[in-house]
C-alpha cells in the first residue's frame, strides 16, 4: 500500500512559496504524517496556522513546527512572504508635509527619521522640535500623531515618562552659593544614581498599593525592581540640581516676582520603564512587519492584548516616574527644613489620547518633547551652565501642542570625549559658577544646542513664566553607562 503524501503543490497552495522553507516545511509535516503524530488533515491545519501566524509556535518550543515557524517569520520580515496577518506594511510614497522648528540647526538624521514617521500608514500629523537629535525610530524631539488605536513604543522612547520636576522654596536664589556645601551634602545624602541604583528609605511608597502592578505578567515581575529604585535617578543626562530662579513679573501660582532657590530633577521611570519599553517594542516588531527603514516605528492596536497592555504598563510607569520625582523632592524639602511654594513637573517620553483641530481622536507621542497645550506650565532645561525655563503653553496646534524638552545635543558622545578639553570644560563651569558632582566629557555643556536659539525658534509655542540657573550639579559616576 502506498504511504500517504503531503505533496508539494500542496504547501505551496497553503502559502509555503520559498523553496527553503517548502523543503523544510515538507520534511517537518511528511516526518508527522509518517510518524502517525498527525493525520494529514492536522498536519494541513497546522501548516496553514504557521503561514498564517507563526507566533505562538515560536513561543511554544515544544511545537513540532517550532523551528520552521521561526523561519517563516524571518521571511515575512524580509518581505518574501506574505499572508493576511504578516504583510509588510508599506510607507506612503510622499512624505506629509509637517511643521519644523528651528530646522537651521536640525541634522539630516534627525530629519531623515522624522520623514519616515510621517509616512507611516497609521500617522497623521507630526512636527519636529528645534532640539531635536536623531535616536530610535521617531527621532528625539519628534512628536507624532497616529490612528487613535495604535501607539508605537520606540516613539514614546525607552525611557518611560522621563520627566522634570522644579520644586521652588521660599529661600533667595543667593542661598544656592551661601549655602554651597550644606545644599551639596543634601544632594549626596538624598539622591541616588545608577542603573542599579536603590533606595533604602522611602518617604511615600503608597504608589505601590496601586492594582495596576497586579494588571499582566510583565509589571508583576517588574514590580519589586521598580520599589527598590523609588527615589534613584538613571545615568547620561539625569540630573538633580540646586539654581537660581528668577520669577518674571507676571509670577507664578501666586508667586511674585523675584529671586529664589529651587531644586530641579530630570529622570524616568528607571529600571522598570526600561524593561517595560524593551519587551513591548520587540513584540511590536514582531507583531507589525515594516521596511527596514521604519521597523523601530512599529506599532501595536490598542484592540489586542499586547496593545492594552503596553497601554496599562506606560501608564503606570507615568505615575511611578512622578512618584520617583517626588521622593526625591521631599526627601530633600525636609531635610531642608522648608516646604516648597510651589512644584513643577512634566513628562516627554509618553504617548497621550488628544484630538486634533477638526476634532479626530489621535495617539500624540511625544519623544523628548514637552505638552505645551494652552496655559499649560511645563520646564525646559538647558546645560550645566546655560539656563533653564519654566514656561507656560500656548497651545500651537502646529506644533501638536508641544515644545522642546530641553537644548538638545550639539554633538554625539563619542565626538564629545573625542573633541572636548577637560581643562576647557571645567573653566567654563567656573565662569558660570557651577559646581558638578560626577558626569563626565559627554555631558558637558559644549556638547549641548544654544538654548537661546532653541528658545527663539519656539517663541510661538511658550511663553517664558521664569529662568533657572544652574549651581550645584549632580549626575551618575562617569564609571556608569548612560541609558537616557
Amino acid at each position: 500500500m502506498k504511504k500517504e503524501k503531503i505533496s508539494n503543490s500542496e504547501l505551496t497552495a497553503l502559502g509555503a512559496s520559498d523553496l527553503k522553507l517548502l523543503v523544510e516545511m515538507s520534511r517537518v509535516a511528511n516526518g508527522l504524517l509518517n510518524s502517525g503524530a498527525m493525520s494529514k488533515p492536522e498536519v494541513l491545519s497546522n501548516v496553514r496556522a504557521v503561514l498564517t501566524d507563526p507566533q505562538p509556535f515560536i513561543t511554544d518550543d515544544r511545537s513540532e513546527f517550532h523551528k520552521v515557524a521561526k523561519s517563516v517569520l524571518k521571511l515575512f520580515k524580509k518581505g518574501k512572504l506574505e499572508s493576511a496577518e504578516h504583510t509588510v506594511h508599506a510607507l506612503r510614497e510622499e512624505t506629509p508635509s509637517y511643521r519644523i522648528f528651528g530646522s537651521e540647526f536640525i541634522e539630516s538624521g534627525a530629519l531623515a527619521q522624522m520623514n519616515t514617521a510621517m509616512r507611516l500608514p497609521v500617522a497623521l500629523a507630526g512636527a519636529l522640535m528645534p532640539d531635536a537629535h536623531q535616536g530610535y525610530g521617531l527621532p528625539i524631539g519628534g512628536v507624532l500623531a497616529t490612528e487613535a488605536n495604535t501607539i508605537i513604543p520606540y516613539a514614546v522612547g525607552v525611557d518611560i515618562a522621563c520627566r522634570m520636576c522644579m520644586s521652588i522654596f521660599e529661600l533667595p536664589g543667593s542661598a544656592a552659593g551661601l549655602r554651597s556645601e550644606e545644599l551639596k551634602k543634601l544632594l549626596l545624602q538624598h539622591t541616588n544614581f545608577g542603573i542599579g541604583g536603590e533606595t533604602q528609605t522611602y518617604f511615600d511608597s503608597s504608589i505601590f498599593d496601586r492594582p495596576e502592578w497586579q494588571e499582566t505578567k510583565q509589571i508583576r515581575l517588574l514590580k519589586d525592581k521598580a520599589y527598590r529604585q523609588l527615589g534613584t535617578s538613571g545615568t547620561g543626562n539625569h540630573f538633580v540640581e540646586w539654581g537660581e530662579l528668577e520669577m518674571q513679573a507676571d509670577g507664578f501660582e501666586g508667586i511674585p516676582a523675584g529671586s529664589y532657590l529651587a531644586l530641579l530633577s530630570h529622570s524616568g521611570s528607571r529600571g522598570f520603564g526600561g524593561s517595560i519599553a524593551a519587551h513591548y517594542s520587540a513584540l511590536a516588531m514582531e507583531k507589525t512587519l515594516l521596511p527596514k527603514e521604519a521597523k523601530h516605528l512599529a506599532w501595536l492596536d490598542l484592540d489586542t492584548s499586547e496593545g492594552q497592555e503596553y497601554w496599562i504598563a506606560m501608564n503606570l510607569a507615568g505615575d511611578y516616574a512622578s512618584a520617583n520625582h517626588h521622593e526625591i523632592h521631599n526627601k530633600i524639602a525636609r531635610a531642608l527644613g522648608i516646604r516648597p511654594l510651589a512644584r513643577i513637573e512634566n513628562h516627554h517620553n509618553f504617548a497621550w489620547k488628544e484630538q486634533l483641530p477638526n476634532g479626530r481622536e489621535v495617539m500624540v507621542h511625544r519623544k523628548g518633547a514637552t505638552p505645551a497645550g494652552n496655559g499649560v506650565a511645563g520646564i525646559i532645561p538647558g546645560s550645566m551652565t546655560a539656563p533653564g525655563f519654566l514656561v507656560r503653553g500656548k497651545g500651537e496646534q502646529s506644533s501638536l501642542q508641544s515644545a522642546a524638552h530641553g537644548a538638545g545635543r550639539a554633538m554625539s558622545r563619542s565626538a564629545a570625549f573625542k573633541t572636548l578639553n577637560r581643562a576647557a570644560v571645567q573653566a567654563e563651569l567656573l565662569r558660570h559658577k557651577v559646581s558638578v558632582l560626577g558626569s563626565d566629557l559627554d555631558e558637558a555643556p559644549m556638547a549641548y544646542k544654544d538654548i537661546d536659539k532653541v528658545m527663539a525658534a519656539q517663541k510661538e509655542l511658550v511663553d517664558v513664566l521664569a529662568v533657572f540657573r544652574p549651581r550645584i550639579v549632580r549626575m551618575a559616576s562617569p564609571k556608569e553607562k548612560p541609558e537616557d
